[in-house]
Formats: structure tokens, C-alpha cells, sequence
């Protein structure tokens, strides 16, 4: 049992089911990431947890307590809305203590919270200003210590961050990483953004169409993905997927692909395969396992050659991409910045095949 507990819980609208037996349990402290495209359901079973939205079948517990039909109020979550939703009339500090005051909290102990909260969000000189006076980064910290100065048992953070612009969308992303870290307070947060999702989280769910697709660390996520989904939602750039055919090659299971002139090469692969001999699958490598040789990790025990034509190259500051053609699907490799590599250029990829994995073609599902 967790500290928040969603057991086989389902949302349907009429006879749509729009969330589908979604089970998972989060610990205390833990900071879980609901990550996922638009109209996934993220933003639904968040919703369904603060209690503004009903529960078709299953069961949310906080503590132990089943919450089913319990209102917001009695459930002692805080909220930190992607609008930032504050009162425009009020102050900051009004806006951070109206919570309490509504609660009955005294005023003794309402501005003792106020003082803590604002002090460790750095907003202790803004309490007099109205939210019209702020900038985008300081109506978000408001919006904060809006809910932390209730000292809730669950935070959910619905994309705070997506109305910041780019630099202040992560510097306010370190900004929550600190304070999760300094408080270990229970927090579920929703994103579309994959980048947020694996550096907030200690655990991420990934969702798409009502499902959770894969739940597990971000590490997890990004090395062994469940499905080809998930592969290519997480990680930017995306995880290249080609096609391949296993073959055996003294005993060891090859991954047979063709380059851009249509000739076969392979790469043996570090997993066994033998019960996919003669069998199509999908290929999975992460951009970053195809380098340059010099560029290849040298703590690797399985680097495989590919030689093929460059189709392009853009240089990314500290990197740079180049893509290539590999049994018709462009691929991309991650490499350094003074990589020497041209466009139209033959060129000796280093594979990394011990980060490769291995898909299902047919169910698009993980097989090693």
C-alpha cells in the first residue's frame, strides 16, 4: 500500500471509457510524473485525484482513506494550476494565506506559514504587490507557496510551467527539483513535456489513450522502454526504430538491416535472440549509442560497425546529429561537436549494441 493509492481506477463519459484500470501506488516523498500527448488522460486521473473529477469505477486512497466522493476540501491536497489561478484583487500574502483563513487557521499561525514559505521561495519581499504587478516566474512561485503554506499531504502540480518561456521554464524546473528535495513532500505532477518528465521525477508514468503504457524510473523508461510508444515519446531525439530480421552468426542472434545502397550489413546483439531467428522485429537505438569510433563508449563490450552514407549533419553546439538511411528509415546518431563528418560522406558508425533493444512488430512491444 502507498501513500496515494490508485487501484483499477477508470473514467468513462456516457459509454466512452477514456481511462482504462489505471494501478498505481506512490510512495511517500516519491515525485511521480504523469507524461504524456495531449488528450492522453494525464490531466484526467489528476483531476480525478483532487476530487474535481468523479470516479467511474476503482478507487483513490490518500493515507490509507478512501477518498471516492470525498470533496476537494476534506482531502488535504494542494494544487498548483497550469493558470496559476490567483485572486487578482488580493496581495501575494493574501493570496497564499486565503486557504487557511477559509480553514479556520488563526492569524498567529497564518503568517508564521506565510513567513516560512515566502522566505524559501524567495518571494518574501513581494507580499504586498497584487499579481498584476508580477512576472511570469513570480506568480508561478506564488502559486506554490500558495500550497505549500497548507502543508498538504499531496501536491499536484498541473503543468505549472507551461505558460513560462524557455529559460524560465527551466530554471523554475530546478527551482521545484530543489524544493522537492529539501521538503521530500509527496508530489504529482502532469506534463507533456518528456524533458520535465525525466528531470523532476523519481518515478514516471507514462500514459497515451487512456493507459499507462510503461510505470517506472526515469532511467528505466529511457533504457528498456515497454513499447515502441514509449521509445519514441521519451528521449529527444527520439529513439531511432528501423527494421531488422534475426540471424544467427556463430551462435550468437545478428540483427540483418540494409544501408543506404540496399546492401545487407549486421550487428550481433548482446541480448539472446535465438527464438526470433529468421523473424522480423523493430531495432531500438538511442541516438547517443551511434557515434563516431573515438566517440564510442569505451566501458562497452559489444561496439558494432555500420558503414553508411550520411544523408545530413546539424551541428547543436555541444553536439552534433547526423542522420543516415538504414533499411529506409532515417536514423540518427548523437556525436561530438568536432566530430569530422560531411554530408554524402561513407562513414564508419560505432554502434553501441548494448543499448539496443528489441521489438515486437506486430504488438510493438518490447522482446529484449
Amino acid at each position: 500500500m502507498g501513500f496515494l493509492d490508485i487501484r483499477n481506477v477508470t473514467k468513462s463519459y456516457g459509454q466512452v471509457e477514456v481511462l482504462h484500470r489505471v494501478d498505481i501506488a506512490v510512495e511517500e516523498g516519491e515525485f511521480l510524473v504523469l507524461v504524456g500527448p495531449s488528450g492522453c488522460g494525464k490531466s484526467t486521473l489528476l483531476n480525478m485525484i483532487a476530487g474535481l473529477e468523479g470516479i467511474s469505477a476503482g478507487e483513490i486512497a490518500i493515507k490509507g482513506r478512501v477518498v471516492n466522493g470525498v470533496h476537494p476540501s476534506k482531502r488535504n491536497i494542494a494544487m498548483v494550476f497550469q493558470s496559476y489561478a490567483l485572486y487578482p484583487n488580493m496581495t501575494v500574502g493574501q493570496n497564499m494565506t486565503f486557504g487557511l483563513e477559509m480553514h479556520g487557521v488563526p492569524k498567529p499561525d497564518r503568517d508564521r506559514a506565510l513567513a516560512e514559505v515566502a522566505k524559501l521561495l524567495q518571494i518574501d519581499h513581494l507580499l504586498d504587490r497584487k499579481p498584476g504587478q508580477l512576472s511570469g516566474g513570480q506568480r508561478q512561485r506564488v502559486a506554490m507557496g500558495r500550497a505549500l503554506v497548507r502543508n498538504p499531504d499531496v501536491f499536484l502540480f498541473d503543468e505549472p510551467l507551461s505558460n513560462l518561456d524557455a529559460k524560465l521554464r527551466v530554471d523554475m524546473r530546478t527551482e521545484i527539483k530543489k524544493l522537492h528535495q529539501k521538503l521530500r513532500t509527496t508530489i504529482v505532477y502532469v506534463t507533456h513535456d518528456q524533458i520535465e518528465a525525466m528531470t523532476l521525477s523519481t518515478r514516471i508514468a507514462v500514459m497515451n489513450k487512456g493507459f499507462v503504457q510503461q510505470l517506472g524510473s526515469p532511467k528505466e523508461i529511457y533504457d528498456t522502454p515497454a513499447n515502441v510508444f514509449v521509445a519514441t515519446f521519451m528521449g529527444s531525439p527520439a529513439m531511432n526504430i528501423v527494421p531488422a530480421t534475426v540471424v544467427m552468426e556463430n551462435g550468437t542472434a545478428h540483427a540483418a538491416l540494409t544501408d543506404a545502397e540496399g546492401q545487407v550489413q549486421r550487428l550481433r546483439f548482446s541480448q539472446d535472440l535465438r527464438a526470433w531467428e529468421g523473424k522480423p522485429i523493430l531495432l531500438g537505438i538511442r541516438p547517443e549509442a551511434i557515434t563516431d569510433p573515438e566517440g564510442a563508449d569505451r566501458k562497452s563490450g559489444n561496439i558494432q560497425s555500420l558503414r553508411n552514407r550520411v544523408t545530413v549533419t546539424e551541428p547543436a553546439g555541444a553536439d552534433t546529429f547526423v542522420t543516415m538511411t538504414v533499411s529506409g528509415r532515417d536514423a540518427i546518431a548523437r556525436m561530438r561537436a568536432d566530430a569530422n563528418v560531411a554530408a554524402g560522406q561513407v562513414f564508419d558508425f560505432a554502434v553501441n549494441m548494448e543499448k539496443a533493444v528489441a521489438f515486437d512488430p506486430e504488438t510493438e512491444q518490447r522482446i529484449a
